[in-house]
């Protein structure tokens, strides 16, 4: 495929390598063996965009938004999702000031710039979509009053996969919403003696320090990153592959459904985020072949005889982008 004259000029296409070399570099100090992981999360900033990461307990899915936020200096809030929780207590509420006589506004946790929404399953449908407006339209409306969110605003949600009971399923419409669902695994053998011998070494508790991890940029410049990703070239060619392999994947047999019309706009957001990571100021098909999976595991639904076979999603998505020629100089 001819390569697309990219918009972006050379010198801050090799300025944004160095600074996400570097954001990587200093979040694999405290997040160890996750190196796919950090990556996924850090196209999800750059895309302005939203993940949902699955991994059973203790894999560090709170540690690695811990650190992120502290390599641009972002503010992080944690919400801890239970059956109780209310809506509320997500985005704020009004409530009645007796000594000024008047209503007054008090912001919710969601008024930062990373929200990690812990166990996000747990809590009913009503409380998940409390954020839905905060995920697309990025601000809270209370009593008729829009507050729009910091910016960058990313909301990063965890489930665990394996324990189910006292759960609620994510609805469609908010599983849309998450550009990424990421999975993450066990580290590997040498990974897991690095892990244990950096936390016991010389230190109380069980939990990874992240004050060595330095603060390499700011907010702004991470909004500045984000205004550079979404410069970076699409061929129409890339595009029409984008669309392609999520029709495809409405026909495929061993799916019950398909991705909506979200799917490959959320192809090619990744695939430009990934093309910056690179230092590239173009997308390729491989770009958006490389993010197919975690775009798209979460937008289709397995057939009951895939799962019945042992199949999950990935492996139907695997076999399909096999199948979808893609564009070819």
């Amino acid at each position: 495929m001819n390569t697309p004259a990219p918009v972006l000029p050379a010198e801050k296409l090799q300025q944004a390598r160095q600074l996400l070399s570097a954001l990587r570099a200093e979040m694999a100090k405290a997040v160890i063996g996750q190196q796919a992981v950090i990556d996924e999360v850090l196209i999800g900033l750059l895309a302005d965009a939203h993940v949902l990461i699955e991994g059973v307990p203790g894999l560090g899915k709170t540690l690695l938004v811990k650190v992120l936020a502290r390599t641009f200096g972002g503010q992080t809030r944690r919400i801890q999702f239970t059956p109780d929780l209310m809506p509320s207590d997500v985005v704020g509420h009004t409530l009645f000031d007796a000594a000024t006589a008047r209503f007054v506004t008090r912001q919710g946790p969601v008024f930062t710039h990373l929200l990690l929404a812990d166990e996000i399953n747990r809590a009913p449908a009503k409380t998940q979509s409390a954020l839905l407006e905060a995920m697309q339209e990025k601000q809270v409306t209370l009593e008729g009053n829009s507050s729009p969110l910091p910016r960058p605003f990313m909301v990063l949600a965890t489930q665990n996969p394996i324990e189910q009971e006292g759960t609620y399923p994510l609805p469609e419409a908010q599983l849309d919403r998450f550009l990424f669902k990421i999975r993450i695994d066990y580290p590997s053998e040498e990974e897991e003696v690095a892990l244990t011998r950096q936390v016991t070494r010389a230190k109380t508790g069980g939990d990874l320090d992240v004050e060595t991890v330095a603060t390499l940029i700011q907010p702004a410049t991470v909004v500045g990153l984000q205004q550079w990703t979404a410069h970076v070239v699409v061929d129409e060619r890339v595009v029409a592959y984008a669309v392609a392999i999520v029709r495809a994947s409405r026909e495929t047999p061993g799916l019950a459904s398909g991705a909506g019309p979200r799917g490959p706009i959320a192809l090619v957001r990744a695939a430009r985020a990934r093309a910056l990571m690179a230092g590239r100021g173009f997308a390729t098909p491989d770009d958006i072949k490389a993010v197919a999976l975690p775009a798209l595991r979460h937008r289709v639904t397995p057939a009951a005889e895939t799962e019945i076979e042992g199949l999950s999603a990935d492996d139907v998505l695997c076999a399909l982008l096999e199948r979808v020629p893609a564009p070819r100089a």
